[in-house]
């Protein structure tokens, strides 16, 4: 599972990046963000409930 989110939020990382390189995409970078974000609270999110189960 961690080995999906890492790739994932290398990915966002790298759209990030592409958006702020040029000027008109940075609608791109701000998705990029979003995402990034949104999958490292969905990674923590999991892990905690993983630790109460256990």
């Amino acid at each position: 599972m961690w080995t999906v989110l890492v790739i994932l939020l290398v990915a966002w990382v790298v759209l990030s990046i592409v958006g702020f390189a040029f000027d008109g995409l940075l609608w791109l970078a701000i998705i990029g963000i979003v995402l990034f974000v949104g999958t490292l609270i969905f990674g923590i999110i999991r892990q905690r409930a993983r630790r109460t189960k256990a």
